[in-house]
């Protein structure tokens, strides 16, 4: 079939960057468009976009010209079948809706709509089925939809819990993160504030993650999604590394499991999209290591090319009935943003929804 048509809103940001980079060359998506600030506007991505992740700029990303992020210069530019939003969650609050009242479906990393009702917070191997939830969005007058990712951190818990769940159940989580720089942007954590140091507070984070997990692993019942029942607690901390959000998390369990049989159910665990076999699905969404130091972020974030979450450590909680606890690792601008995103997209494409 035909590429579709893609533009990426706030292409020049490291979440735009990303997006850049999985859409080059891609089977699904050609990519269309770039839009921006007005300060970019009119002018060549290379000169306006400082790359600021691994590996070289696409040649011919570089020679596009970027337009200012309205659906009026995107049609102009050359039209958009599909919009990858990496837009700050102020800005993301508007533009997105206006993209989506005018036909263009929006796959979001903004925080914006995840805890709307009618807005799925998708991570396409655990809720697939959420996905319904944008047939209600018509009500809202808009002629397609918007589907958001998690909040980055969200994202590498329920993938470890996923498979948890489903096959033992889960009453309680802890869970204490250790995030990288990359998480707060380019110019989000100060050098002199982060260097030998460890920030023991993100702003709405904990929140977040808190009320985004229930969302995720709930059921969709008719026209909305139960929360899952479980209770959970989050803190969370920037520490001095470059990509790559690492987790420590207790899990109490409904019945008892071994070490080795959540090892075994998280081995086993495959998606949706694995099923399609989907271009940027990991063969295996979570690989478990063995090693007593394992994970670590710069030896294991870019497992499935950063789509994979790692995890390890995986020992009973002699502090919790039924406990059990481990260490959790994802690349958080990859498998916690852009590469979340694209998966949905591809998804979507997939199961009819664009």
């Amino acid at each position: 079939m035909d590429k579709l048509r893609a533009v990426i809103l706030g292409a020049t940001g490291m979440v735009g960057q990303r997006f850049v980079k999985l859409l080059a060359n891609h089977e699904l998506f050609e990519l269309s468009v770039l839009a921006a600030s007005p300060a970019s506007a009119g002018k060549k991505y290379g000169e306006v976009a400082h790359w600021y992740i691994e590996g070289h700029m696409p040649k011919e990303t570089a020679e596009t010209t970027v337009v200012e992020t309205t659906v009026e210069n995107v049609r102009k530019a050359g039209g958009a079948d599909i919009a990858f939003s990496a837009l700050p969650a102020e800005v993301a609050l508007k533009v997105e809706a206006e993209f989506a009242k005018a036909g263009i479906p929006v796959v979001s990393d903004a925080s914006s709509y995840r805890m709307e009702p009618d807005v799925p917070i998708l991570i396409a191997e655990v809720n697939p089925d959420h996905l319904n939830l944008v047939k209600l969005q018509s009500r809202r007058g808009w002629k397609s939809f918007i589907v958001t990712n998690p909040n980055c951190t969200t994202t590498v818990l329920v993938m470890a819990l996923k498979p948890i769940d489903n096959v033992f159940g889960i009453k309680r989580v802890f869970v204490s993160t250790m995030q990288a720089v990359s998480g707060a942007g380019w110019g989000g954590v100060p050098s002199m504030a982060i260097l030998d140091n460890v920030i023991p507070y993100i702003a709405k984070e904990e929140e977040k993650v808190q009320a985004e997990v229930l969302k995720i692993m709930g059921s969709l019942t008719g026209e909305e999604v139960k929360p899952a029942g479980f209770k959970i607690s989050a803190s969370c901390h920037r520490v001095h590394v470059l990509d790559g959000h690492t987790e420590a998390v207790f899990v109490e369990l409904a019945k008892k499991a071994s070490p080795e049989e959540v090892a075994e159910a998280m081995r086993e665990f495959k998606g949706r999209p694995q099923e399609l076999k989907l271009p940027t699905a990991p063969e295996n969404p979570i690989v478990v290591r063995e090693e007593p130091d394992r994970p670590q972020p710069r030896f294991d974030r870019y497992e499935g090319r950063g789509m994979s979450v790692v995890v390890g450590r995986i020992r009973e909680d002699p502090a919790l009935d039924n406990g059990i606890k481990f260490v959790v690792l994802g690349h958080n601008t990859i498998r916690g943003a852009a590469g979340n995103a694209v998966l949905n997209a591809e998804l979507l494409a997939r199961e009819g929804f664009i």
